[in-house]
């Protein structure tokens, strides 16, 4: 016989309304010039949430597409006008942005080889005659500033058989690294932690942009909790070490 007490207590717990479900896996999309800080980052911030993260890595423009084509996911790092244009879609939940850190933009040559004089406009201009190829991302963060140096160097017309238009970070540095392409533009944070490339140097002060890195949490998460302790890992004092070493300046809270 069960007894009155026990009974009343099973039916609290029938009647009692479930807790919202959670995914077993957290969902990052992330910019590939967050990535080196990421991956130094990503094994502490498993330990806070106690949950595996699941990364994929790839460019702003491309995760804009993908979220706005339905990709699920929990936190994305991007640009930070992708993240407030999603914002204004209803894809990320407003009051969730946090700018990370920032990154300029630099020119990458194979290791080993001797760097050439990148210091001010007219030895970047010469540099980039000398070359036989030249890798820009197509959609990269920094590929606007890069384009915008070269028609204020005067030189789009006369560099534009040298360019091999890039998919992503990943391939540019690959193929530079191989001797496929002489010079590759990137964000600086994909350039220092690649092995077999080097940083010739950052574009001179007239032509340089610094490039934000920002996160924000997707509005139909499940796991907002998770995502939140994940962005607060990234920012804490600890983390700053790490965010420089990659090439990147981490912004303050």
């Amino acid at each position: 016989m069960t007894s009155p007490r026990l009974r009343a207590a099973l039916l609290v717990l029938l009647l009692a309304p479930a807790a919202p479900a959670q995914d077993a896996q957290i969902r990052v999309l992330c910019s590939n010039g967050f990535r080196a800080a990421l991956e130094k980052l990503l094994p502490e911030a498993q330990r806070t949430i106690g949950r595996p993260i699941n990364v994929k890595f790839g460019t702003s423009a491309s995760f804009k597409q993908a979220i706005e084509g339905g990709e699920q996911f929990d936190l994305a790092i991007v640009t930070p006008q992708i993240v407030e244009g999603l914002i204004k879609d209803g894809k990320i939940a407003d009051g969730t942005k946090v700018d990370l850190a920032s990154s300029g933009v630099g020119m990458a040559i194979r290791a080993g080889k001797a760097k050439p004089d990148v210091s001010s406009a007219p030895a970047v201009k010469k540099m980039l005659l000398d070359v036989k190829s030249i890798g820009i991302v197509k959609v990269g963060a920094g590929t606007p500033a890069v384009l915008d140096m070269l028609n204020r160097l005067g030189i789009s017309g006369e560099v534009q058989r040298k360019i091999a238009y890039q998919e992503g970070a990943e391939p540019s540095m690959a193929n530079v690294a191989s001797g496929k392409i002489d010079v590759a533009f990137g964000l600086i944070s994909e350039i220092v932690s690649v092995s077999g490339v080097q940083l010739a140097g950052p574009l001179p002060p007239e032509f340089q942009r610094q490039i934000i890195l920002s996160a924000g949490i997707a509005s139909s998460t499940k796991n907002r909790k998770a995502a939140d302790e994940i962005i607060q890992s990234l920012t804490n004092p600890a983390a700053a070490a790490t965010i420089k070493a990659a090439g990147l300046e981490p912004i303050a809270k």
